[in-house]
């Protein structure tokens, strides 16, 4: 743990919830000014603050939309970090539509990952390789029926299949369960895993 907290390095954290307000923009702050004390450099970026199409179009790489500029300023900040912090409630068993529409839109071949290069699966080379990943999600689903009952998927969908696609692992994921109802000191103690978290830039 110490070595880690010794060790500055570069975090840009991610609210991904579209609200204004929300237990996920708590964590978020959390973690950037614990992370922040502890001597690391951070950028945060808030979903709701950006204003883009969230539509990718036509479905297609060829001919995709340009990016915004607060979009290609967040993919320059992606690029930049060492270490990825994103935070998502999940809504119908997956990411919020706003949010899904960011990846959609902005992890784009050529930039993060190389179709021309591909590994013996057939899967595009990773292009954002050498940094790290940490996601927190809230829900008011308990994590042994996500497990169990949902098969994790959509902790799948966040680690296998967006984040290490492009190259961002180890990631790691916190679970938060029963955030609607949810009560202060368990909000407390929610935080403090947050700050140990973030003090170590995991």
């Amino acid at each position: 743990m110490s070595n880690h907290s010794n060790s500055q390095k570069r975090i840009l954290v991610l609210n991904g919830h579209p609200g204004e307000t929300s237990l996920n923009g708590s964590i978020a702050e959390a973690y950037a000014e614990a992370a922040r004390n502890a001597g690391h450099n951070v950028r945060s970026v808030q979903l709701h603050d950006l204003d883009f199409d969230v539509d990718f179009g036509g479905g297609g790489y060829k001919n995709h939309k340009p990016l915004e500029p607060q979009l290609e300023a967040l993919l320059k900040d992606i690029e930049w970090c060492e270490h990825f912090v994103v935070t998502t409630p999940m809504w119908w068993g997956g990411l919020p539509a706003k949010l899904k529409g960011l990846f959609d839109r902005t992890l784009l071949p050529g930039r993060t990952f190389n179709t021309r290069e591909t590994n013996f699966f057939g899967l595009p080379k990773p292009m954002l390789s050498g940094r790290t990943g940490r996601v927190f999600i809230t829900s008011d689903t308990p994590g042994w029926f996500m497990r169990f009952g949902y098969g994790n998927a959509m902790l799948n969908q966040v680690r296998k299949q967006i984040l290490e696609f492009i190259g961002i692992k180890p990631v790691k994921i916190t679970w938060f369960s029963g955030a609607t109802d949810v009560k202060k000191n368990s909000v407390d103690e929610w935080l403090v895993k947050v700050h140990k978290t973030a003090v170590a830039a995991l």
